[in-house]
């Protein structure tokens, strides 16, 4: 499996393009040589922002329109030979203040897309971006893929529906399916103007405003990180390697403290100050404890590991707003 010549004058459509996973993914793959569709529907509350994407504008075509918007989406989907599926609801506070909204956006939707994708594309190539959050509060660590399923928002429910149905269309048609099971994803062009998707863009906004992080808990919680790069990496192996199909995959990094991700954020911006606070009661509900992921089934399978350190991957990302801020507040 050679990345470097697989996407190659291969047309893509990538879901969510203008959000952050979503167009790093759509940078590398017109670095790659691909003809690259982007769809997104906008929404103001997801992390879309066309910024995201104003290097490449020329070399892509942009679709607005809903995943559930089955004529919309017949036209992106034909004539495609890999479709990374990025396009969804991922904040967990959203999706208990508007349980239904997250409902069609990360199941209907998903499952209205597959049909569309039975209908006039069987064999493409897709990879759906699933999320830890499926397992709740980890029973042990690190979490395989064989660990209990039992989360504790309404987000882990329909992201778990969601990735169940490729999974099915995989199983009893045959598509080419397999899922990525995301852990926090970090870097460049992540949503950071409010809490809504990830505490890390929100800790990087209070740093560049003079703000304080606030840490809830006593800051001992451990969480995995990936550089949003090693992410993309993952998806681009997922889509072309044969051991893929059906499967689904953790990724996963080492695990830091969000108390030590603190200092070490403030310590590479070269200021700043953090402090522990309580729990919101909407936020500690569905707090899932400690997680970090066994990403050792994408490595034997797709070799596949992080390459991005921690303390490379802050700098990174903070370098990065510093100089582009005025497009993310």
């Amino acid at each position: 499996m050679n990345i470097q010549t697989t996407y190659s004058g291969q047309n893509v459509l990538v879901t969510g393009g203008l959000g952050f996973i979503g167009s790093n993914l759509a940078r590398r793959l017109v670095e790659l040589g691909a003809n690259v569709t982007i769809v997104d529907n906008l929404d103001p509350d997801s992390g879309a922002n066309l910024f995201n994407v104003a290097e490449i504008r020329r070399e892509v075509r942009v679709i607005e329109a809903d995943l559930g918007d089955e004529a919309g989406m017949k036209s992106a989907v034909e004539g495609q030979a890999y479709l990374f599926n990025l396009g969804g609801q991922m904040s967990h506070v959203g999706s208990m203040q508007d349980p239904f909204k997250d409902l069609n956006v990360n199941a209907v939707a998903q499952l209205r897309l597959l049909e569309v994708c039975r209908a006039v594309n069987p064999g493409v190539n897709i990879v759906f971006a699933g999320t830890r959050q499926v397992y709740g509060k980890p029973k042990y660590l690190p979490v395989d893929e064989n660990h209990l399923l039992s989360p504790l928002d309404n987000n882990g429910v329909s992201k778990r529906a969601g990735e169940m149905y490729h999974i099915v269309y995989n199983r009893v048609y045959g598509m080419s399916t397999c899922v990525l099971r995301m852990t926090n994803t970090y870097g460049p062009r992540m949503r950071i103007k409010d809490d809504k998707l990830t505490f890390i863009g929100w800790w990087v906004r209070q740093l560049l405003e003079g703000g304080e992080i606030q840490i809830f808990g006593d800051g001992s919680q451990m969480r995995d990180l990936n550089y949003v790069d090693d992410v993309v990496d993952a998806l681009l192996r997922c889509a072309c390697h044969p051991a893929a199909r059906g499967k689904i995959y953790n990724l996963g990094g080492e695990p830091v403290s969000l108390l030590d991700l603190a200092r070490l954020m403030v310590e590479t911006f070269g200021g700043g100050k953090f402090a522990l606070v309580p729990f919101p009661e909407d936020r500690k509900r569905i707090d899932i404890g400690n997680y970090y992921g066994d990403y050792s089934l994408a490595k034997d399978e797709l070799g596949w590991k992080p390459c991005v350190p921690l303390r490379e991957g802050i700098k990174r990302l903070l370098d990065f707003y510093i100089e582009n801020k005025a497009h993310y507040f």
